[in-house]
């Protein structure tokens, strides 16, 4: 049996190159494991596996038809949908020989507990995106529970939370696999996380430790607040200790019916005062953050555990929030009101929202302070709206700090009183890097709230991928050189009729109109860097389900290779008019607004497609640029015709040109392990799509999600001489240090 077919696999079998696999966490399971880190021993149940048992249970088609009516913004309708798909999986029968299988392995490596963690992986997301939308199940035991735990993994994938991010950022259900890695659990006296970075400001010159007694589940909850040390990775000398009370503790225990469960225990007044771990310890940890460090080439965020005096690494991922914003700071002169932990830097201001639980989060507006006791996944719609955010408990690793820094706002985690203190409208200024917060409105306008643009100078530029207008004003102050895909079909589907039924009710201007003003958020934020807008790419199915498709779309057995792209602006002439004439319109005020015609077959459809452009006024010049998606194989073939078509720009569209090369539809989840941009074929045609482009002197990017999930294709892009390359907006900073370690050992300046 191939890997890539199987159900069971140990840590040692798998490393990092093993995501479609394993997962995000199961694969750095397997490669910290061959690199010699402590890691308590265990197996992982396949996204092979999960694929394999919604096929033979039937489950898709009944999973689908719950879920396409569904209305994600109706909560109550959702949780009830989910609980429903959730209840199909875990009440299906797991294939006999799988169940064996697991049961096998359970007892290969020793019985006991165990804990039974989700690893969920994607062909177009980083498993990053996934944080905290599976279930982890702690405490496992006997075979017939770890199988259970298994299965209710798998049910996890369709919690509300995670069907509503799927769906709100466009990504099918079922394109989204799942491992589940089975691991011994440490029976932990202290734990923690680690990171090589300082996370609040990026210092590179410390790695920051946090530590609580008991286990690890405290600190990201934020139920208490850590012990906090600096070490100096130079010389690997502790430079700070904040030893924090910590009134209880989690341990294991055995509950009703012999099984284990968390239980609190009660301080003494000598223990709560008392440092986590001992210094030896400390210093023995940071070594290890080191040796992480360097064996993956990048800062890592590493969970961490001992246990009768050995010390145990469980996770450990790149750090995917990196600011350069290390010695940023600023004077303030007013009185504090409150002071914490720093946890995600910036400064802003606003009328504070207590929020006591996650049902209130509606009265958090866009603007106001969401200060709350500790914030949960659920609190995440409040937190995208809040201009900052201020919490009683928690380190610099809890969940509020986390979203914080990834969200790019303020925060201050750990004032013990803030809920207390503060008033429902009061107005204050929070001050996330020194971790302080101050009465009143106070303006810093020094502020660098992310790596200020510009500041890392790269030869390859890096751009951002974008479709939705409410995050474009905070993505065009990070480090980015504009936007390299801005895709149509958020804003279309935002008008929700289909074009040719507008045009036939004489209210084809009305389109153009709210096309444009989707357009215009993106060029004017980004004014005067480059927006580079794909036509829009919508199959016939998508159009379909717009207001009035009905008539207008006829059924294809297969959409994602049917009537799209280029070959509908050539046939259907008055539809892509309408486009045009919205491009036109923004270009009025903001000439920064470039095309790319995306999903083109044939040479002669390119010419037709840039015949009819220019017959509508838009004819490249100094100041407008016209790109093609390099996404079929024919592009790739044949490349040279179509850059003589009279075209500025390549941008290779990997998802489909994987998919096309390697004949596999996306959309199938039993071939998803399979679907892997840096297989041979797609390697060796992206490489000559890079170099042809070099040769012919026009620009080469890429805008499919290959540099956002494998970094190694990002440096091989910089050595065959990418133009640029554009990411997801949470890949931004890492990205560009990835590309500025590519291009200094290459030598190029």
């Amino acid at each position: 049996m191939r890997q890539s077919q199987k159900a069971i696999v140990w840590f040692n079998e798998v490393t990092k190159k093993d995501i479609p696999l394993v997962g995000g966490k199961g694969a750095n399971l397997g490669e910290m494991t061959n690199a010699g880190i402590p890691v308590p021993p265990g197996f992982i149940v396949t996204a092979s596996a999960y694929f394999n048992f919604i096929e033979k249970a039937g489950l898709h088609d009944k999973i689908k038809s719950l879920l396409d009516p569904v209305d994600i913004q109706n909560s109550r309708q959702l949780q009830e949908v989910a609980l429903k798909v959730q209840k199909l999986i875990t009440d299906a029968t797991m294939p006999a020989e799988l169940a064996k299988e697991i049961e096998q392995a359970y007892v290969k490596m020793g019985k006991g507990l165990v804990a039974v963690r989700s690893s969920a992986t994607a062909e177009d997301l980083p498993e990053a995106s996934f944080a905290g939308q599976q279930a982890t199940f702690l405490n496992v035991q006997g075979e017939k529970d770890v199988v259970k735990a298994v299965q209710d993994c798998w049910a996890s994938l369709f919690g509300a939370r995670a069907i509503f991010y799927r769906q709100e950022q466009g990504f099918d259900h079922f394109k989204v696999g799942i491992a589940v890695p089975v691991q011994r659990m440490v029976q932990s006296e202290a734990a923690g996380v680690m990171f090589t970075v300082e996370p609040t400001t990026s210092n590179k010159g410390k790695l920051i430790i946090e530590a609580v007694m008991g286990l690890g589940e405290m600190i990201v909850s934020g139920d208490v607040t850590p012990d906090h040390y600096s070490i100096s990775k130079k010389d690997v000398k502790i430079l700070e200790k904040e030893i924090k009370k910590q009134e209880w503790k989690l341990v294991k225990k055995a509950g009703a019916h012999g099984k284990m469960d968390n239980i609190k225990i009660d301080l003494t007044k000598e223990e709560q005062a008392q440092q986590k771990i001992t210094d030896a310890e400390i210093i023995q940890l940071a070594k290890i953050g080191l040796t992480l460090e360097k064996h993956y080439d990048f800062p890592q965020d590493v969970e961490w555990a001992t246990e009768k005096g050995k010390i145990y690494i469980v996770q450990t991922r790149p750090i995917t929030t990196l600011k350069e914003t290390a010695g940023a700071t600023h004077d303030i002169d007013a009185p504090v009101l409150l002071s914490g932990a720093p946890a995600s830097p910036g400064v802003a201001h606003g009328p504070v929202k207590i929020v006591p639980d996650p049902s209130q989060i509606d009265k958090v507006l866009e603007g106001d302070i969401l200060v709350a006791e500790m914030t949960t996944p659920d609190f995440v719609p409040a937190m995208k709206r809040a201009a900052a955010i201020v919490t009683d408990r928690g380190g610099r690793t809890a969940h509020a700090a986390i979203v914080s820094r990834e969200l790019g706002i303020p925060c201050v985690v750990g004032c013990e009183k803030a809920t207390a203190t503060l008033k429902d409208g009061q107005v204050i200024t929070v001050d996330g890097g020194n971790g302080k917060v101050y009465d009143g409105k106070i303006e810093v306008h020094s502020d660098i709230k992310i790596r200020a643009r510009g500041e890392v100078k790269t030869k390859t530029k890096l751009l951002a991928n974008l479709a939705q207008p409410e995050i474009v004003d905070r993505v065009a102050t990070r480090d980015v050189d504009g936007i390299g895909l801005l895709r149509a079909e958020f804003m279309v589907a935002e008008i929700g009729e289909h074009p040719s039924y507008m045009i036939e009710q004489g209210r084809g201007q009305e389109f153009v109109e709210k096309l444009a003003a989707g357009l215009t958020k993106f060029a004017r934020a980004f004014h005067p860097r480059q927006v580079v807008y794909r036509t829009n790419d919508f199959k016939s199915n998508e159009y379909k389900a717009l207001k009035g498709g009905e008539k207008f779309e006829e059924d294809e057995e297969n959409p994602m290779i049917g009537y799209r792209g280029a070959s509908r602006y050539i046939t259907d002439i008055e539809t892509f008019k309408l486009e045009l004439d919205a491009i036109k319109k923004v270009r009025e005020k903001y000439n920064n607004l470039w095309v790319m015609i995306p999903f083109v077959r044939t040479v002669k459809e390119m010419a037709d497609t840039v015949k009819i452009m220019e017959e509508e006024g838009l004819k490249r010049s100094a100041n407008f640029k016209l790109w093609m998606m390099c996404e079929v194989p024919s592009n790739v073939i044949l490349l040279e015709k179509f850059i003589d078509v009279g075209i500025d720009g390549i941008s290779i569209g990997s998802n489909d040109l994987t998919q096309l090369t390697l004949g596999i539809d996306r959309d199938s989840a039993k071939l998803a392990a399979t679907f892997d941009e840096r297989n041979e074929a797609v390697m060796i045609s992206i490489e000559k799509v890079v170099k042809t482009c070099k040769e012919k002197g026009v620009t080469c990017s890429i805008c499919g999600q290959a540099p956002s999930v494998y970094p190694e294709i990002t440096e091989k892009l910089v050595e065959w001489g990418i133009t640029s390359v554009s990411v997801s907006p949470d890949m931004i900073d890492v990205t560009r240090d990835i590309i500025a370690g590519a291009e200094k050992k290459l030598g190029l300046k």
